[in-house]
């Protein structure tokens, strides 16, 4: 469920209302009721943070109203009270979606902003100017408070304000990177932020530090800051094959699509020591010489939970083969089918090797894999074959579409059943190349 904002001067006493409320809604025979109370509460909020409701705002509330309802009707059904919802779930469900783990928790929080607003949280005031770049605001907070550096947050994730400048596992309004971003990060760092430091993001561990969320963020890769960033965490000493060494920063990279981070953090001494990492970052000569001395299964690599990695040697070589295509490594994709592995190779999402360098527009690594034949009809978890997942990548870049159309007209040339695709689509040029395909278009 999205994390929901505080309003400027929350009142606790209201929220005690909205629990109770919860609770009888809970109780009504209207089947929409908790819904209803739900959607209501959120625009009341939007009202008192004067947020604007556009479609993004929208989707963000739809899902915390779903995340509700849903944890209403979880807690009914475990209710020792034959179905009802206690006042004490109630507040908790409450607290939760606010991004704190007891109510408890929350009524502190609540206590501390009530009248003021969070300007009177020295922390909370210090996450609102990391996220919009605020650098004189930051770095009179950490004059006026020097331990504010190595704070953390009153909610679950235990975030310090370094770990705000990744905008990964932090609260959702809360994940946004300024132009300054790099700027804001020194700041911290040189007021002594701990660049290492661990937060209890997505279950906590030692894979949770600023670095790892940050290479595996959309937000600075689409601010274009994600490697100077990475960068940055590294001059001040950010262990770069992760605290446990596992070479869990460059892996993340490459898993979530972030090559340049992937780069930079090569390029900065992270180990590229497995066939995945060496074939993702087009080192043909280390495939080789690592297919030679026979692929050797890392119980490090197992651990990371997000690579969906079994023990076989097999599924090693499938995902460089998969992860070689994706980013374009034309030569180490011929190699690794040279070698037997197979053309078809998903990765966890069902996104094949044809998926991803078709949905990357690599033409010429698109030709290889149609060439050893590789299937055009195989479906992603989204039940999307290879042309139907280039058509939807095409559309969300549209500068690219040179390219898609390129990729397209080869994968229809070499047979692709262009009825996986609902046409038309409403875009003109691409309803033009699909109608030279389509019988008595």
């Amino acid at each position: 469920m999205d994390t929901l904002p505080l309003p400027p001067r929350p009142d606790l006493s209201q929220y005690r209302k909205r629990a109770k409320d919860l609770v009888k809604a809970a109780a009504s025979d209207q089947p929409d009721a908790v819904r209803e109370w739900a959607t209501q509460w959120l625009r009341a909020l939007a009202r008192l943070l004067g947020v604007t409701i556009t479609p993004f705002v929208q989707g963000s509330f739809d899902r915390a109203v779903d995340g509700i309802v849903a944890g209403v009707q979880e807690r009914m059904r475990r209710s020792p009270e034959g179905g009802r919802l206690a006042l004490t779930d109630a507040q908790l469900l409450i607290a939760r979606a606010h991004g704190f783990g007891t109510w408890r928790a929350f009524a502190e929080q609540v206590e501390r902003l009530s009248g003021t607003g969070a300007g009177s949280d020295p922390f909370e005031a210090g996450a609102d100017a990391v996220i919009t770049g605020d650098l004189g605001t930051l770095r009179a907070l950490l004059r006026a408070s020097p331990d504010l550096v190595r704070a953390r947050s009153a909610r679950d994730h235990r975030a310090t304000l370094l770990h705000y400048v990744a905008a990964n596992g932090v609260e959702d309004f809360r994940q946004q990177t300024p132009h300054n971003a790099v700027d804001i990060a020194t700041a911290l760092l040189e007021a002594g932020a701990d660049v290492d430091a661990i937060a209890n993001t997505y279950g906590g561990g030692t894979a949770q530090t600023t670095m790892n969320l940050l290479v595996s963020s959309t937000h600075p890769a689409a601010a274009g800051l994600q490697p100077a960033l990475v960068e940055t965490l590294l001059d001040f000493g950010a262990a770069v094959n992760g605290l446990a060494d596992d070479g869990s920063p460059v892996m993340t990279a490459l898993a979530f699509g972030y090559i340049e981070a992937g780069e930079a953090l090569a390029r900065r001494g992270a180990r590229v020591d497995n066939v995945m990492s060496a074939a993702a970052l087009g080192r043909l000569d280390l495939v080789e010489r690592l297919l030679a001395e026979g692929v050797r299964v890392s119980a490090s690599l197992q651990n990371l939970y997000w690579l969906g990695l079994s023990s076989e040697p097999r599924a090693h070589l499938e995902r460089a083969l998969v992860w070689a295509c994706a980013y374009g490594r034309t030569e180490v994709v011929g190699y690794l089918l040279a070698q037997g592995v197979d053309p078809a190779a998903t990765d966890p999402s069902g996104m094949s090797g044809l998926h991803w360098a078709a949905a990357n527009a690599h033409l010429e690594v698109v030709t290889v894999l149609i060439q050893r034949g590789a299937p055009l009809e195989t479906r992603n978890r989204w039940g999307g074959t290879v042309l139907d997942a280039t058509l939807h990548f095409a559309l969300q870049h549209p500068a690219g579409w040179p390219y898609y159309a390129a990729v397209m007209e080869t994968l229809l040339a070499a047979g692709a059943d262009v009825s996986a695709i609902m046409y038309p689509t409403g875009n003109d040029r691409v309803d033009a190349l699909l109608r030279r395909h389509i019988p008595g278009g």
